[in-house]
Parts: C-alpha cells; structure tokens; sequence
C-alpha cells in the first residue's frame, strides 16, 4: 500500500483563535490482534484552519499529510455516485507492526499492517446528522477482485475475513470490498494508526466516561473501576480494543464499546474550546494530520478543512450507531456471517439519506457491552 504526501503551492495560514472450522464459542485471541477505533473522522474535525498567519504551519501541517488515490485504483467499475446532498466515508482504523506501533500493539514486527476497525459514515442533506454503520472484522466475505493503489492486482477471495481485505490490498481493496458489500460508493477514505490515536487523546488532555461495570482486561492492559474516568490516551486506547474485559469477550462488544467512545470523543473535542487556544489547536491539528491518511481529494489542509468544516454542527446526540446485522457462523462461532436481508435494509436507508430502521437490527447478535461505557 503507497501513500504519499500531497502539498499544495498556495499557503494560507493558521488564525490567531485559529476459510471456516468448527470452533467453541469466543476464545480468547493473541494480544498481538489489537483493535482500534477508528477516530479520523473527529481528528479531521481539529484541522479546521482560517483566518490569516503564519504560512509555516499550514506548509508543516500539510507536509504531515499522507493520501492514497482511490479513484485510480478503482477506476469506472464502482456504484454509481448518489447526488442527493449526502456524503458516506469510509473510517478505517489500522494498526502497523512498524516504528512505533509496535510497541503499542504487541506482536512480531514484521512490518504488515492490519485493519481491526471499519465504519461506514453517512452523513445526511443537510449535514446536522449522521449515521455510523461499524463492519465487524470477524464478518466472512466474498472478497471481489481488486487492484491495490501500487497498481498491482489481487484475485477474489471467497468465505474470508473482511479485514483481509486490507492487509491484502490497503486502501484499495478495503474500499471495493465495502463498496461491493453495500453497493454504495464511497466518497471519501479516512484512516488513522493506533499510535496517532492515543497522542491524540493526550493532546486533548484526555476522555472522560463513565464505566457501568468494572473492566479487567490484561491483554489490553486496562483496568477500570465502575465510575467516572478521564481517560488517557493509553487508557482510551486499551478500552477501545479490549474484548475480554467484558461483555462477551466478542468482537461485537468491543465495536459497541467503541461507539460509545466515539460519542465521548466528540463531545470532548467541542467541550475543549481547541478554536481559543492556538497553542492546542496547533498540538491538535499536527498530531492529527501525521495520523491520518486520507483519500487523494482529502489529501491537502484545505480540503480537509473544508471537510471538516461541513461536520462540525453535527453533534452526538444527532449521530445514530449500529453494527452491520449479522449472525454467529455455526460452523465457528469466532466468526459472523452477514444477514443479508436485515443488512439490505441498511444499505436501502443509507442510499435514499433515510434513517436506518430499528428492524434492521432487531434480532441480530450482539456483543453484550452495550449501556457498559457512556460518555
């Protein structure tokens, strides 16, 4: 997978305030399988830049950037795009074996990286709500052909991990896939690494929850009392791939925690005032910008700004979450199965910018770590 950074010549400037087997039910796995929320879509939310200074920072600030082009990639084979005022975004949380990372995450660095999170983002007309969609990585596939941004060509697989995507083709092939899933397209990409992460949170002086019931973890090395906490970003980042602290010790727990976070997350970017601090808001928009790796018409400070910009009124309250309908596959309970008529219904609400239906959920598994975070 490439990416490359994608500075532009003019330099406006930072504002003053500116395959299956049988199997027993969820054994536990190998801490070096970490799990990570994927937040670039709040981190894209702190970039937000304007007003006139030095042009410096904007240069720095977009240098951080890394993009992948999506488009050629893809090329013309790809749903159509729905002209309605909505827009869907494809989060992705990774976790790279190398540099840093790997201290984080654990595990052998061999130098690959995986994606442990994925979220489908909509959007709505109007930008005042979203709808977020979390793809379990557990969930078995059919995997279309891709061809990966180096250009290089990957064969379908079938009955796979749908994060085998990813660490088969990056980019790329984690967008056809989804694309394929849903038959939606994706109008932008955004991906962010557990290290950035956790700098993230720190730089925002961390993420108070509240915990309905303790959590012992000691493969994501976290340990929380029932309460309130503000969390650091090693604390945030243990709770967001914990899976057997609690509930079921499932993936589908951990995405539900997750979602909980995110809500937190973002009420916490706009509770610190980042836009009065240029200080914070620099440390901010520099950790977020090395993070992040973006689509290639995300792939500049400016565009992500104006992005970002168009996000900025919706608030958590106004941001429903579900996780993709699926069911335990019999023939190894480690792994779901999609249910394709419930999830239909998803798929339908999010191509006519309607609300997802309580029905499409209804009756499907569940992880049993909803109500255990709250923001």
């Amino acid at each position: 997978m490439s990416a490359e950074s994608t500075p532009e010549p003019g330099i406006p400037g930072l504002g003053e305030t500116g395959s299956r087997r049988g199997g027993s039910r969820r054994k536990p796995r190998s801490s070096s399988r970490k799990a990570l929320l994927a937040v670039a879509w709040t981190a894209a939310g702190v970039v937000v830049l304007g007003g006139t200074g030095a042009g410096y920072v904007y240069f720095k600030l977009n240098g951080n950037l890394k993009s992948v082009d999506i488009n050629q990639a893809l090329g013309a084979d790809r749903p159509t795009k729905i002209d309605n005022g909505s827009e869907n975004i494809l989060v992705l949380g990774s976790d790279s074996r190398s540099g840093s990372n790997k201290k984080l995450g654990g595990g052998t660095d061999d130098g690959s990286a995986r994606s442990d999170t994925a979220m489908i983002v909509h959007v709505y007309e109007g930008h005042k709500k979203a709808g977020v969609v979390s793809i379990p990585r557990d969930t078995l596939i059919d995997r279309p052909a891709c061809t990966d941004t180096d250009g290089t060509a990957h064969p379908a697989a079938a009955g796979v991990m749908f994060n085998e995507a990813y660490s088969t083709g990056g980019a790329a092939c984690t967008v056809k896939t989804v694309e394929s899933l849903t038959g939606i397209r994706m109008d932008h990409y955004l991906e962010v690494d557990f290290a950035g992460f956790q700098k993230l949170i720190d730089d925002l002086g961390g993420v108070p929850v509240t915990t309905t019931k303790n959590i012992d973890d000691p493969q994501s090395h976290l340990k929380l009392k029932a309460g309130t906490h503000t969390l650091d970003g090693e604390q945030a980042l243990g709770l967001v791939r914990t899976r057997h602290g609690v509930g079921d010790g499932s993936d589908l727990g951990r995405i539900q925690l997750q979602q909980a976070f995110v809500k937190a997350l973002l009420d916490q970017v706009k509770h610190v005032g980042v836009l009065s601090n240029p200080k914070k808001l620099y440390d901010l928009a520099d950790t977020a910008t090395k993070a992040v790796t973006t689509d290639s018409d995300l792939g500049s400070v400016n565009a992500l700004a104006d992005f970002a910009n168009g996000l900025k009124g919706i608030s958590s309250s106004h941001m429903k979450m579900v996780t993709m309908p699926v069911q335990y596959d019999p023939a190894n309970l480690n792994r779901v199965l999609v249910q394709k008529s419930k999830a239909q219904l998803v798929w339908n609400a999010l191509k006519n910018d309607r609300p997802i239906p309580k029905a499409a959920t209804q009756g499907t598994a569940t992880g049993e770590a909803k109500g255990v975070v709250t923001p």
